[in-house]
């Protein structure tokens, strides 16, 4: 009688067996047995297909020469367990874009693939992982290799001991435990030499409640530490990037610890406006004064951003320049100074002249804004545009996105009106938009700064942008991204930091003007257009001469945006 002594069963010998059991299954595969098998005839329970049975512990790759074009000149080929129907082919090249089946990350480097199927991926690391092993976590039992959806009805069993997550990875699994362990928390190093200490750590195979030295945040789990100094430390910390870019910043970032600053220094992280504790690590530029949270730069760059980074300083030299219009008339003016009086802008058909004529109730169609002379008018048509907005580059950095911005004259639909993504209104106007991906801003939006000086407050605001909402000030809207003030707990959202200071309403005779406290103290608040009640809090519109108060959408209207 044929026998086998399999790693995963040690206790006893697997006896093979041609018959088919159709109601068992495979402690490898997780898969009916379906033809000749091998069993333990001592437990009663432990059955393996003859082919999983069989299966070297550590993948056997071969070079090859088959008749398929590709591999004409013979490549190196691997049989998976995972994909049986045929085999892997090796790569040497990189397979950017492409997600790898056993750890669903992306490709950037050597991988195996099955050129019959054409969509099966996996890195090289991947592909050769042993089919088992002893883990000193769970010592009493081999660990076996699972594609994940053998167990995806079961999450509680899928959940990983190390990380406590359930993660459509490759995970080693005991099967008469329950326990699980995903490939990449199985693999961690035991030790570790890190950039952010000194001295050689240790992973302490325990989960336990700790607080972390270097980022000072308490968390549970495996942590490293230093048996010299005892410094703890979580896995995160210690894998953190040294150098990074972010979208907000034009030089590279670089992780330092508490010790490298002065302990007088109180910056604050300039990615959520919040104070910096610099007795703990943080990304700090070494050109400028820039500091960041190290999860603030996790949040803003994200794990793909990571590991696309190329860790250089590059200028746009087309952000920032070129016109959208040509010059056609040009007079001289006081001190000769040279005046364009007529231009051909690739917004509009016909050519537009500057005018200091004053129109009521007329707005610009680059910002949707109140036209005020000096502007360009079309004689043919009502099309309007600041002097200021005929002159927006045509491309620009904004610090809400990760790409160049590209002006158009409209929104690139059928719809002629989109949503800004800064302030969430819908605006008919100029549009900055990116030709990657489906960004899009207003031009009011575009020109605020990441640094903005506004009348209704006494320090300078940050823009702050983070994965927690915060409450606007001005009219109580609650927002990811709102420029903060790093002194109080003060916070404007873009709609409300873009209001005009100064309106016209209908009919009404004198312009109203945005106040930002109460006019008195009354205690009765209303809107004297809609007569509803007003939030003494929020800022409003006044007109002083007929002491006529009213709510910032009753002035401007549901689509102030909008032409």
């Amino acid at each position: 009688m044929e026998q086998l002594q399999h790693f995963c069963h040690p206790q006893h010998p697997l006896i093979f067996n041609e018959k088919t059991i159709s109601d068992k299954y495979c402690y490898g595969c997780r898969e009916p047995i379906l033809g000749s098998f091998y069993s333990c005839i001592e437990c009663n329970d432990f059955y393996h297909h003859k082919s999983c049975a069989e299966l070297p512990l550590v993948p056997t790759m071969e070079a090859k020469v088959h008749d398929h074009p590709s591999t004409s000149t013979g490549r190196k080929e691997l049989q998976h367990f995972s994909h049986s129907e045929h085999p892997l082919i090796f790569n040497e090249d990189e397979k950017r874009g492409y997600i790898c089946f056993g750890c669903q990350e992306p490709i950037f480097g050597p991988s195996y693939s099955c050129i019959e199927c054409g969509d099966f991926y996996h890195h090289k690391s991947c592909a050769e992982l042993p089919l088992g092993i002893y883990h000193p976590l769970h010592p009493i039992h081999p660990l076996v290799l699972f594609p994940e959806w053998n167990y995806e009805n079961n999450e509680e069993f899928n959940k990983c001991q190390v990380c406590k997550q359930f993660r459509n990875e490759y995970t080693y699994r005991c099967s008469c435990c329950n326990f699980s362990l995903h490939n990449k928390c199985a693999s961690l190093p035991f030790t570790m030499i890190a950039e952010i200490h000194d001295h050689q750590l240790i992973l302490l195979w325990m989960w336990i409640p700790f607080t972390c030295d270097f980022c000072g945040k308490k968390g549970e789990g495996l942590p490293y530490f230093c048996n010299l100094c005892g410094f703890w430390c979580h896995r995160s910390c210690v894998s953190l990037p040294q150098k990074v870019k972010v979208v907000r910043h034009k030089h590279l970032l670089n992780l330092i610890h508490s010790l490298q600053l002065h302990q007088s220094n109180s910056p604050f992280c300039h990615l959520c406006a919040r104070n910096v504790d610099t007795n703990y690590g943080l990304y700090s530029c070494s050109k400028c004064d820039f500091f960041a949270h190290l999860n603030c730069v996790m949040d803003e760059i994200g794990v793909e951003d990571i590991n696309l980074l190329e860790l250089k300083e590059e200028e746009d030299e087309d952000v920032g320049s070129g016109k959208a219009y040509e010059v056609k008339m040009i007079k001289m003016g006081e001190d000769k100074v040279e005046i364009v009086t007529e231009i051909e802008h690739r917004s509009h058909k016909h050519n537009l002249k500057l005018t200091n004529e004053v129109m009521n109730n007329e707005k610009c169609n680059g910002c949707v804004r109140t036209i005020l002379p000096p502007f360009y008018s079309c004689a043919k048509c009502s099309f309007f545009l600041h002097t200021s907005c005929a002159e927006l580059p045509q491309k620009i950095r904004h610090p809400l996105h990760q790409h160049p911005l590209t002006l158009l004259p409209q929104a690139p639909n059928m719809r002629k009106w989109f949503w800004c993504d800064a302030c969430w209104q819908r605006c008919n106007g100029f549009i900055y938009t990116c030709d990657v991906c489906w960004f899009k801003l207003d031009v009011q939006c575009s020109l605020v700064k990441e640094f903005l000086t506004h009348p209704s407050h006494e320090h300078c605001l940050v823009l702050s942008k983070t994965n927690y909402t915060q409450s606007c000030n001005s009219c109580g809207y609650r927002g990811n991204q709102v420029f903060s003030c790093t002194t109080c707990e003060i916070a404007l959202d873009f709609k409300c930091v873009t209001l005009p200071h100064t309106s016209r309403y209908e009919q009404h005779e004198h312009p109203f003007t945005l106040c930002y406290t109460a006019e008195d103290d009354s205690g009765e608040y209303y809107c004297d257009i809609c007569e509803e009640e007003r939030d003494p809090k929020h800022w409003f519109y006044f007109c002083a001469d007929c002491s006529y108060p009213a709510h910032p959408r009753c002035i401007l209207g549901k689509n102030p945006n909008c032409k």
